[in-house]
Protein backbone atom coordinates (compact mmCIF):
# COMPACT_ATOMS: atom_id res chain seq x y z
CA UNK A 1 0.00 0.00 0.00
CA UNK A 2 2.94 2.21 0.76
CA UNK A 3 4.71 2.36 -2.73
CA UNK A 4 1.34 2.29 -4.59
CA UNK A 5 -0.09 5.43 -2.27
CA UNK A 6 3.09 7.76 -3.23
CA UNK A 7 3.28 6.31 -6.89
CA UNK A 8 -0.40 7.15 -7.09
CA UNK A 9 0.12 10.55 -5.14
CA UNK A 10 2.94 11.36 -7.70
CA UNK A 11 0.73 10.94 -10.76
CA UNK A 12 -1.69 12.84 -9.47
CA UNK A 13 0.19 15.95 -8.79
CA UNK A 14 1.81 15.51 -11.98
CA UNK A 15 -1.24 15.90 -13.66
CA UNK A 16 -3.25 18.59 -10.83
CA UNK A 17 0.26 19.99 -9.04
CA UNK A 18 -1.32 21.45 -5.80
CA UNK A 19 -0.46 25.02 -5.58
CA UNK A 20 1.79 26.62 -2.86
CA UNK A 21 -1.12 28.87 -1.78
CA UNK A 22 -4.17 26.18 -1.64
CA UNK A 23 -6.53 26.57 0.72
CA UNK A 24 -5.13 23.97 3.05
CA UNK A 25 -2.05 25.61 3.40
CA UNK A 26 -3.22 28.55 4.01
CA UNK A 27 -5.29 27.40 7.26
CA UNK A 28 -1.84 25.75 8.24
CA UNK A 29 0.10 29.12 7.94
CA UNK A 30 -3.32 30.50 10.00
CA UNK A 31 -2.79 28.18 12.86
CA UNK A 32 1.40 28.86 12.83
CA UNK A 33 0.33 32.72 13.44
CA UNK A 34 -2.10 32.02 16.28
CA UNK A 35 0.11 29.39 18.01
CA UNK A 36 2.80 32.37 18.31
CA UNK A 37 0.21 34.84 19.08
CA UNK A 38 -0.98 32.81 22.59
CA UNK A 39 2.29 31.21 23.08
CA UNK A 40 4.96 33.74 22.53
CA UNK A 41 5.53 35.33 25.81
CA UNK A 42 9.35 35.67 25.17
CA UNK A 43 10.49 32.15 26.81
CA UNK A 44 12.02 29.17 24.99
CA UNK A 45 9.45 26.98 26.79
CA UNK A 46 7.03 28.84 25.54
CA UNK A 47 8.18 27.88 21.83
CA UNK A 48 8.12 24.25 22.83
CA UNK A 49 4.31 24.42 24.17
CA UNK A 50 3.17 26.26 21.12
CA UNK A 51 5.17 23.20 18.69
CA UNK A 52 3.96 20.80 20.42
CA UNK A 53 0.08 22.00 20.48
CA UNK A 54 0.20 22.59 16.83
CA UNK A 55 1.99 19.03 15.74
CA UNK A 56 -0.62 17.57 18.00
CA UNK A 57 -3.44 19.45 16.37
CA UNK A 58 -2.74 18.26 12.90
CA UNK A 59 -1.00 14.49 13.33
CA UNK A 60 -3.62 13.33 15.90
CA UNK A 61 -6.43 13.53 13.24
CA UNK A 62 -4.51 12.35 10.43
CA UNK A 63 -3.15 8.93 12.47
CA UNK A 64 -6.85 8.44 14.10
CA UNK A 65 -8.77 8.71 11.02
CA UNK A 66 -6.02 5.97 9.45
CA UNK A 67 -6.11 3.83 12.49
CA UNK A 68 -9.80 3.32 12.60
CA UNK A 69 -9.84 2.80 8.60
CA UNK A 70 -7.67 0.16 9.40
CA UNK A 71 -9.56 -1.27 12.08
CA UNK A 72 -12.41 -1.40 10.61
CA UNK A 73 -11.01 -3.18 7.31
CA UNK A 74 -11.22 -0.37 4.98
CA UNK A 75 -8.48 -1.14 3.12
CA UNK A 76 -9.78 1.21 0.03
CA UNK A 77 -10.72 4.06 2.26
CA UNK A 78 -6.90 4.09 3.77
CA UNK A 79 -5.33 3.59 0.52
CA UNK A 80 -7.46 6.84 -0.50
CA UNK A 81 -6.56 8.55 2.54
CA UNK A 82 -2.68 7.75 2.17
CA UNK A 83 -2.79 8.84 -1.82
CA UNK A 84 -4.55 12.61 -0.22
CA UNK A 85 -2.38 13.43 2.68
CA UNK A 86 0.96 11.90 0.44
CA UNK A 87 -0.40 14.21 -2.14
CA UNK A 88 -0.97 16.90 0.27
CA UNK A 89 2.58 16.98 1.66
CA UNK A 90 4.40 16.22 -1.55
CA UNK A 91 5.61 19.25 -3.07
CA UNK A 92 7.15 18.50 -5.76
CA UNK A 93 5.71 20.37 -8.14
CA UNK A 94 4.89 23.38 -5.96
CA UNK A 95 7.76 25.57 -7.33
CA UNK A 96 8.90 23.86 -10.46
CA UNK A 97 7.47 26.36 -12.62
CA UNK A 98 10.23 28.94 -11.16
CA UNK A 99 12.81 27.04 -11.81
CA UNK A 100 11.35 25.73 -15.39
CA UNK A 101 10.65 29.51 -16.04
CA UNK A 102 14.28 30.62 -15.24
CA UNK A 103 15.91 27.89 -17.43
CA UNK A 104 13.81 29.21 -20.34
CA UNK A 105 14.65 32.77 -19.71
CA UNK A 106 18.61 32.28 -18.99
CA UNK A 107 18.08 30.07 -22.12
CA UNK A 108 16.78 32.82 -24.58
CA UNK A 109 19.43 35.27 -23.04
CA UNK A 110 16.38 37.38 -21.17
CA UNK A 111 18.86 38.02 -18.03
CA UNK A 112 16.33 40.32 -16.44
CA UNK A 113 13.71 37.91 -16.38
CA UNK A 114 15.49 35.11 -14.98
CA UNK A 115 16.24 37.80 -12.57
CA UNK A 116 12.69 38.39 -11.41
CA UNK A 117 11.71 35.18 -11.15
CA UNK A 118 14.68 33.99 -9.09
CA UNK A 119 13.76 37.01 -6.80
CA UNK A 120 9.94 36.17 -6.69
CA UNK A 121 10.96 32.59 -5.83
CA UNK A 122 13.76 32.77 -2.88
CA UNK A 123 12.54 36.64 -1.85
CA UNK A 124 15.97 37.85 -1.87
CA UNK A 125 17.73 40.54 -3.96
CA UNK A 126 18.98 39.30 -7.09
CA UNK A 127 19.59 42.67 -9.23
CA UNK A 128 22.77 42.68 -11.30
CA UNK A 129 23.40 38.79 -10.30
CA UNK A 130 25.54 37.53 -13.72
CA UNK A 131 24.02 33.90 -14.94
CA UNK A 132 26.28 31.65 -12.63
CA UNK A 133 25.27 33.38 -10.22
CA UNK A 134 21.45 33.31 -10.84
CA UNK A 135 21.94 29.77 -12.53
CA UNK A 136 23.50 28.73 -8.60
CA UNK A 137 21.07 30.35 -6.64
CA UNK A 138 18.37 28.63 -8.62
CA UNK A 139 20.16 25.25 -8.74
CA UNK A 140 20.67 25.57 -4.64
CA UNK A 141 17.09 26.13 -3.97
CA UNK A 142 15.72 23.61 -6.00
CA UNK A 143 17.58 20.85 -4.15
CA UNK A 144 16.77 21.84 -0.70
CA UNK A 145 13.41 22.43 -1.72
CA UNK A 146 12.90 18.71 -3.97
CA UNK A 147 14.80 17.06 -0.53
CA UNK A 148 12.11 18.52 1.95
CA UNK A 149 8.99 18.51 -0.23
CA UNK A 150 9.84 15.19 -1.24
CA UNK A 151 12.59 12.88 0.31
CA UNK A 152 11.67 13.99 3.13
CA UNK A 153 8.50 13.10 3.16
CA UNK A 154 8.64 9.82 1.67
CA UNK A 155 11.25 8.91 4.38
CA UNK A 156 8.73 9.53 7.01
CA UNK A 157 5.94 8.21 5.28
CA UNK A 158 7.93 5.08 5.55
CA UNK A 159 7.50 4.80 9.17
CA UNK A 160 5.30 3.42 11.43
CA UNK A 161 3.00 6.42 11.51
CA UNK A 162 2.77 6.46 7.58
CA UNK A 163 0.63 10.06 6.95
CA UNK A 164 1.08 11.32 10.34
CA UNK A 165 4.56 10.80 10.25
CA UNK A 166 4.66 12.52 7.22
CA UNK A 167 2.40 15.34 8.12
CA UNK A 168 4.66 15.87 11.11
CA UNK A 169 7.67 16.03 8.97
CA UNK A 170 6.14 18.80 6.44
CA UNK A 171 4.74 20.93 9.41
CA UNK A 172 8.32 20.91 11.35
CA UNK A 173 10.25 21.79 7.97
CA UNK A 174 7.51 25.01 8.26
CA UNK A 175 7.52 25.85 11.56
CA UNK A 176 11.27 25.85 11.92
CA UNK A 177 10.79 28.76 8.84
CA UNK A 178 7.70 30.43 10.21
CA UNK A 179 8.86 30.85 13.91
CA UNK A 180 12.47 31.70 12.67
CA UNK A 181 13.38 33.12 9.34
CA UNK A 182 10.66 36.50 9.50
CA UNK A 183 12.76 39.70 10.14
CA UNK A 184 10.07 39.76 13.59
CA UNK A 185 11.27 36.71 14.72
CA UNK A 186 14.85 36.43 13.98
CA UNK A 187 16.18 37.51 17.88
CA UNK A 188 12.96 35.64 19.49
CA UNK A 189 13.14 33.13 21.74
CA UNK A 190 9.86 31.45 20.52
CA UNK A 191 11.50 29.65 17.16
CA UNK A 192 14.82 27.94 19.00
CA UNK A 193 12.61 24.69 19.62
CA UNK A 194 11.33 24.63 16.43
CA UNK A 195 14.56 24.56 14.45
CA UNK A 196 16.35 21.86 16.54
CA UNK A 197 13.28 19.62 16.48
CA UNK A 198 13.60 20.13 12.53
CA UNK A 199 17.16 19.62 12.99
CA UNK A 200 16.82 16.01 14.64
CA UNK A 201 13.61 15.29 11.97
CA UNK A 202 15.71 15.94 9.43
CA UNK A 203 18.59 14.16 10.37
CA UNK A 204 18.32 11.08 8.75
CA UNK A 205 16.21 11.78 5.54
CA UNK A 206 19.25 14.80 4.94
CA UNK A 207 21.84 12.15 4.83
CA UNK A 208 19.84 9.99 2.75
CA UNK A 209 19.03 12.55 -0.16
CA UNK A 210 22.97 13.17 0.13
CA UNK A 211 23.67 9.58 -0.44
CA UNK A 212 20.59 9.26 -3.18
CA UNK A 213 22.34 12.17 -5.46
CA UNK A 214 26.10 10.19 -4.89
CA UNK A 215 24.67 6.95 -5.94
CA UNK A 216 22.72 8.36 -9.18
CA UNK A 217 25.65 10.75 -9.68
CA UNK A 218 29.48 11.34 -9.45
CA UNK A 219 29.44 8.98 -6.34
CA UNK A 220 33.30 9.84 -5.59
CA UNK A 221 32.91 13.57 -6.18
CA UNK A 222 29.69 13.68 -4.07
CA UNK A 223 31.17 12.01 -1.25
CA UNK A 224 34.50 14.08 -1.61
CA UNK A 225 32.88 16.93 -1.30
CA UNK A 226 30.61 15.83 1.53
CA UNK A 227 33.60 14.74 3.54
CA UNK A 228 35.59 17.93 2.98
CA UNK A 229 32.97 20.55 2.48
CA UNK A 230 29.55 20.20 4.25
CA UNK A 231 30.72 21.74 7.48
CA UNK A 232 31.89 24.96 6.25
CA UNK A 233 27.29 25.70 6.03
CA UNK A 234 25.88 26.91 8.52
CA UNK A 235 23.21 24.96 8.30
CA UNK A 236 24.51 21.11 8.29
CA UNK A 237 21.63 19.89 6.38
CA UNK A 238 22.17 22.52 4.06
CA UNK A 239 25.46 21.63 3.54
CA UNK A 240 25.50 17.96 3.05
CA UNK A 241 22.42 18.26 -0.06
CA UNK A 242 24.95 20.81 -1.67
CA UNK A 243 27.82 19.60 -1.19
CA UNK A 244 26.92 16.39 -2.32
CA UNK A 245 24.35 17.35 -4.90
CA UNK A 246 27.29 19.50 -6.43
CA UNK A 247 30.16 17.03 -6.37
CA UNK A 248 27.69 14.56 -8.52
CA UNK A 249 26.68 17.40 -10.56
CA UNK A 250 30.33 18.45 -10.88
CA UNK A 251 29.38 21.71 -9.94
CA UNK A 252 30.41 23.80 -7.13
CA UNK A 253 27.61 25.26 -5.56
CA UNK A 254 27.20 27.16 -2.20
CA UNK A 255 28.93 29.48 -0.42
CA UNK A 256 30.83 27.44 1.95
CA UNK A 257 33.50 29.97 3.90
CA UNK A 258 30.21 30.60 6.06
CA UNK A 259 32.07 28.73 8.52
CA UNK A 260 35.42 29.46 7.13
CA UNK A 261 36.84 30.25 10.67
CA UNK A 262 36.98 26.45 11.32
CA UNK A 263 39.32 25.99 8.82
CA UNK A 264 41.99 28.22 10.73
CA UNK A 265 44.42 26.98 12.80
CA UNK A 266 43.72 27.65 16.48
CA UNK A 267 47.28 29.44 16.71
CA UNK A 268 46.67 32.04 13.76
CA UNK A 269 45.60 34.61 16.08
CA UNK A 270 43.45 37.28 14.57
CA UNK A 271 43.15 36.61 11.02
CA UNK A 272 41.22 38.45 8.35
CA UNK A 273 38.68 35.72 7.18
CA UNK A 274 38.64 36.57 3.46
CA UNK A 275 42.71 36.75 3.45
CA UNK A 276 42.90 33.11 4.97
CA UNK A 277 43.40 31.21 1.71
CA UNK A 278 41.16 27.33 1.99
CA UNK A 279 40.17 24.48 -0.40
CA UNK A 280 37.66 25.43 -2.71
CA UNK A 281 35.04 23.07 -3.76
CA UNK A 282 35.51 20.76 -6.59
CA UNK A 283 33.61 21.45 -9.62
CA UNK A 284 32.91 24.45 -12.64
CA UNK A 285 31.30 26.82 -11.88
CA UNK A 286 27.11 26.81 -12.08
CA UNK A 287 26.12 27.81 -15.70
CA UNK A 288 22.78 27.27 -17.11
CA UNK A 289 23.46 23.42 -18.25
CA UNK A 290 23.56 23.08 -14.31
CA UNK A 291 19.93 23.55 -14.23
CA UNK A 292 19.63 21.03 -16.20
CA UNK A 293 22.18 18.56 -14.80
CA UNK A 294 19.97 19.82 -11.97
CA UNK A 295 16.52 18.16 -13.36
CA UNK A 296 18.56 14.92 -14.43
CA UNK A 297 19.78 13.81 -11.03
CA UNK A 298 16.94 14.74 -9.02
CA UNK A 299 14.39 12.92 -11.20
CA UNK A 300 17.06 10.21 -11.17
CA UNK A 301 17.03 10.32 -7.38
CA UNK A 302 13.20 10.38 -7.19
CA UNK A 303 13.96 6.72 -9.42
CA UNK A 304 15.98 5.18 -7.27
CA UNK A 305 13.95 5.97 -3.89
CA UNK A 306 10.79 4.61 -5.90
CA UNK A 307 12.67 1.28 -7.27
CA UNK A 308 14.24 0.86 -3.41
CA UNK A 309 10.54 1.47 -2.30
CA UNK A 310 9.05 -1.36 -4.79
CA UNK A 311 11.98 -3.85 -3.72
CA UNK A 312 10.81 -3.23 0.07
CA UNK A 313 7.81 -3.38 -0.62
CA UNK A 314 7.70 -6.62 -2.75
CA UNK A 315 10.25 -8.29 -0.03
CA UNK A 316 7.96 -7.45 2.87
CA UNK A 317 4.40 -8.63 1.03
CA UNK A 318 6.57 -12.02 -0.14
CA UNK A 319 7.82 -12.37 3.64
Amino acid sequence: MTFLSILCALLLEQMKPLRADNPIYAEIKRLAVRMETWFNAGDPSHGRLGWFVMMAALIVPTGLIYWVLLRYDLILAAFAWNVLIVYLTLGFRHYSHYFTSIQLALNAGDEAAARALLAEWTKQDTVGMEVNEISRIAVEKALITTHRSVFGVFFWFLMPLGPAAAVMYRVAEYLARAWNEPEHMRNEAFGLFAARAFYWIDWIPARLTAVAFAIVGNFEDAIYAWRNFAYRWRDEAIGIILAAGGGAMGVRLGTPLENAAKVVPADAGTVDISDVEVETLPGDEPSVRALQSTVGLVWRALLLWMLLLLLLSGAVYLG
